[in-house]
């Protein structure tokens, strides 16, 4: 059943706008209590309405989902024992004691509607989500035979997916047609006429509109309509409640010029190939993968794109997976996805026979990023070849890079990864750093600091004290790697550092210096209480 609504002549609203005036016509699906809907889908069956005896959560099931302490959504059975959104958990479970309280997640909501948008996609052309649990599409009326039609077919596939409770309205604008889709019942339609929809927004409540702070105020000032709203001069809304309050005001009188732009539908380049039966060992494995490796390449060069990270999946047919994402310095030929894949099972190898693997796609770039450039400017393809070769006679844990991280001394700001992978996210060098050395920075940075012992022109050990004096004026360095004790020409420092002072167990008081001696050799040291270190080196 469809209802359509006729116009109703406004109260000082303006003239009602012909089919000329708009553009498409658009189409909202709303799911009513969508996080409900997502918490039930994830513990039950397929749009949220399991199979009785599951063991998951029903909508019949009075639930309430929580956020930040109060109801953000609830079922149709909470709502019958009294449970309201906004209302204290507390408050909630005193009304109904056999409430099911689920945390709200932002990121299940997304999971579980993109569902819905796939399966409006295998109806129309292209959706437009809005928040989950609605979307905006254009009304594809000529090809279904008209609006109605076309509203049944959506709404058929979604019930033939398990959404039963969707609801449609039509109408010249997103806002008008959201407003009507609420006001449809389940798995029905509400149609606004064309050029009817200031007439039938007139008639609603302010208390429809999102931003409570204006509707708070507009009740304070007695106007209780959209259509008393829309009747205020736009020159008036605009200098007296600010610009958000003039959009909303167009849209109260039926002036929508937002398009409901399809959304592109995500690529799904996942590919998978299942061994029957299971293999056991490596090579065979590898070179059946060949020619999956290749299709994954060959696809996404045919949306324009290369995979600079990629995620390999190794089944085993009792259940064991192996997962691991690789990333590429450049981006994945079929070669490299071939030999990420024996390097995983040769580091990681499956513990029972492998029935599958999969090659998903983690991160996407265009190919025109990554081409090669017009005079050669691309990375020599035979560097990244060797250095690959390299990673599978050593191991990709032993083929290294350095990259320059924010820290204090020298060893705190080198960082290695594996080469071809995402290391983990590196300190901001561009961050001040108390206590850091001035530039220019040390040539060889030593692994481990070396014992070293500074000493004044009589022979006596030089100490910090704890006001950050000397003791007396360093004249010979001994350390590690230099024949004999050097003479000091010059020295700069201290340079203090009270580190991890909050914490008792890590907290360290030490000092750096940088020190010539007079073969023009010079170091940078550090010592903490009486115990000299020698921690790089200038060349």
């Amino acid at each position: 059943m469809t209802t359509v609504l006729s116009p109703a002549p406004g109260r000082g609203l303006p003239e009602p706008a012909t089919s000329q005036d708009f553009g498409h016509r658009v189409m909202v699906v709303w799911c009513p209590d969508w996080p409900v809907v997502a918490a039930v889908a994830t513990t039950g069956g397929a749009g949220g309405h399991p199979a009785d005896g599951s063991g998951g959560l029903t909508m019949s099931a009075p639930i309430a989902v929580i956020d930040r302490g109060e109801v953000y959504a609830c079922s149709p059975a909470a709502r019958l024992d009294g449970v309201r959104r906004g209302m204290r958990r507390r408050d909630a479970a005193a009304r109904c004691p056999e409430l099911i309280l689920v945390e709200h997640s932002l990121e299940r909501d997304v999971r579980v509607f993109e569902t819905v948008l796939s399966t409006i996609e295998d109806a129309t052309s292209g959706v437009m989500p809005i928040r989950p649990g609605l979307c905006a599409l254009g009304v594809p009326s000529r090809y279904f035979g008209g609006e109605r039609e076309a509203a049944a077919v959506v709404a058929e596939h979604l019930v033939a997916a398990g959404l039963w409770d969707c609801r449609i309205g039509i109408a010249d604008g997103i806002f008008a047609a959201e407003q009507a889709a609420r006001r449809a019942t389940p798995q029905d339609c509400c149609i606004v006429p064309v050029g009817g929809s200031a007439a039938f927004l007139a008639e609603l409540s302010v208390g429809v509109l999102e931003d409570l702070d204006l509707v708070s105020l507009l009740r304070r000032l007695g106007i209780r309509s959209l259509g008393d709203f829309a009747a205020l001069p736009a020159r008036d809304v605009l200098t007296r409640f600010g610009n958000q309050a003039a959009l909303i005001h167009r849209l109260a009188a039926g002036i929508d010029s937002r398009l409901a732009a399809a959304r592109r539908p995500p690529l799904d380049l996942d590919q998978r190939l299942d061994f029957a039966p299971a293999l056991e060992t490596v090579e065979p494995i590898v070179f059946s993968c060949r020619r999956t490796a290749e299709e994954l390449v060959a696809e996404l060069a045919r949306h324009g794109l290369v995979c600079t990270e990629v995620r390999i999946e190794v089944v085993g047919d009792r259940g064991w997976v192996g997962s691991r994402v690789w990333a590429h310095p450049r981006w994945f030929a079929a070669a490299d996805l071939v030999d990420r894949l024996y390097w995983q099972l040769q580091g990681d190898p499956s513990p029972e026979p492998v029935e599958g693997v999969r090659l998903i796609p983690v991160s996407f770039e265009s190919l025109a990023d990554h081409g090669e450039g017009l005079w050669g400017s691309a990375p020599d393809e035979r560097i990244e070849r060797g250095v690959a070769r390299l990673q599978g006679l050593l191991g990709p844990e032993q083929v290294l890079f350095p990259a320059l991280q924010g820290g204090r001394g020298p060893r705190q700001r080198q960082v290695l990864t594996p080469w071809g992978e995402r290391g983990a996210r590196r300190r901001s060098a561009d961050l001040p750093w108390p206590g850091s050395i001035p530039p220019p920075a040390p040539a060889r940075v030593f692994p481990e600091p070396r014992p070293a012992v500074v000493t004044s022109a009589d022979g006596q050990p030089v100490r910090v004290t704890e006001r950050g004096s000397l003791t007396a004026e360093p004249a010979r360095l001994h350390t590690e790697g230099s024949d004999g004790p050097l003479v000091v020409s010059a020295w700069a420092g201290p340079w203090p550092i009270d580190e991890l002072w909050w914490d008792p167990a890590g907290a360290r008081q030490v000092a750096r210096f940088q020190m010539v001696a007079v073969d023009g050799s010079a170091w940078l040291l550090v010592v903490e209480g009486d115990q000299w270190w020698t921690e790089a080196r200038y060349d």
